[in-house]
């Protein structure tokens, strides 16, 4: 892909932080009723299986035998797991302590998931702009709990709001290097090599979604009639895009 592409991929993968930011400005003004937190973690949830279910595997489907597609997917499911041991690695140590020290673990982690949001924004933008595009956007709406809970997590341990905006301002830098990582691996592969990887994202935001976001999405008790419908809206609003884009 050409620089102007390379420069648009970059780009995209600001999506994700925006999320996240959003989250941030949330927290700075008020905190959001809990039924409507569990309804957008839902449809976050929503847009992510959809994301793998619609775009990721079909795509890969066209690249790679089935069987590999399945290493893949596994492949995928032992990164998620390993990204979420890394976190705990972060965080853990810092549990023991209190205020100050927990809430800069939560930081750190935070800012681990927005480099693999870029990573997959960079991969899939290099194989097409349209599906780095859809990769970003869907990565919106999961990443606006994260930037109010760790902006809220500040404010408990009072840390003052001139550091933790200076500190909250280099999210938006993380995604764009993991999606300039992405975009190296990806452009102008093979068929093969693209196929796998495509389905190794597959595999890491399936899992992360089952294992992380739905359990995140059930802690404020959203009732069913706001949560199940919330998931039905995130995969058919994703459903959309993705026709509309022509992806």
């Amino acid at each position: 892909m050409e620089a102007s592409g390379l420069f648009a991929v970059l780009a995209l993968a600001l999506l994700p932080s925006f999320g996240n930011l959003l989250g941030v400005a949330l927290a700075e003004w008020r905190k959001p009723p809990e039924w409507l937190v569990g309804g957008a973690l839902h449809a976050a949830a929503g847009i992510a299986t959809a994301v793998a279910a619609i775009e990721l595997i079909p795509r890969s489907q066209e690249r790679i035998e089935t069987w590999l597609l399945v290493i893949a997917l596994l492949g995928g499911a032992i990164c998620s797991a390993g990204i979420a041991k890394a976190t705990r690695a972060i965080r853990d140590p810092m549990d023991n302590a209190v205020g100050r020290a927990t809430t800069w673990g939560a930081y750190a982690a935070i800012g681990v998931d927005l480099f693999t949001d870029g990573l997959m924004t960079g991969g899939g933008g290099a194989v097409a702009s349209e599906l780095g595009l859809l990769l970003a956007l869907s990565q919106i709406a999961g990443n606006l709990p994260g930037g109010f809970a760790i902006a809220a997590d500040f404010r408990s341990a009072r840390i003052e709001r001139s550091k933790r905006l200076r500190a909250l301002a280099l999210y938006p830098f993380l995604p764009v290097f993991g999606a300039l990582v992405g975009h190296t691996v990806l452009a102008g592969a093979d068929a093969m090599l693209t196929g796998f990887v495509l389905a190794l994202f597959a595999g890491l935001l399936l899992t992360a979604t089952i294992e992380d976001i739905v359990p995140e999405a059930d802690q404020p008790k959203a009732k069913r009639r706001v949560s199940s419908p919330s998931f039905a809206l995130g995969f058919g609003a994703l459903l959309l895009i993705s026709a509309y884009l022509e992806v």
